[in-house]
């Protein structure tokens, strides 16, 4: 598997995620850029997973049948013919970082996937649907990872 490299304009690895990203001001979500991808990928996928949630990992974000050309993506952006999936707030799209208050700073896990084979998902996909379409389809992938305290 190849890696790709995948950072934000608003923080670096393992920093704050700044609040106008987060769930209490709007679920922006924030700016992306990465590597381009290996000519075997013919479809990226992306999720941002919050495994310090107290019910388990939290899904935030899941994008998938994004075009291989891309190499980013604006602020608050849904790239032409990306499908969303629904995250654990119940809606699709991005649901930005909202740890419960007074938890120590929660680790949001931002992962770009690039597949060999299309993932055949459709809006409303769960993060159980992404991690079936990954099996045996990760060509490539990449990790940034923010974090965020209330």
């Amino acid at each position: 598997m190849e890696e790709m490299m995948l950072r934000s304009a608003a923080f670096n690895d393992h920093t704050l995620i700044p609040s106008e990203y987060s769930h209490d001001s709007g679920d922006v979500s924030p700016p992306l850029e990465w590597s381009p991808a290996p000519e075997e990928v013919v479809e990226l996928a992306l999720a941002c997973e919050d495994p310090d949630a107290p019910t388990g990992t939290f899904a935030h974000w899941l994008l998938a049948g994004i075009d291989p050309a891309t190499t980013g993506l604006d602020a608050g952006e849904r790239p032409t013919g990306a499908v969303a999936g629904r995250n654990d707030f119940g809606s699709e799209g991005y649901g930005g970082p909202k740890p419960p208050a007074g938890d120590d700073p929660h680790r949001y896990f931002f992962r770009l996937y690039g597949l060999s084979e299309p993932s055949g998902l459709r809006d409303g996909f769960t993060a159980e649907d992404l991690r079936d379409a990954l099996q045996e389809r990760i060509a490539a992938s990449g990790t940034l990872v923010g974090t965020f305290v209330r």
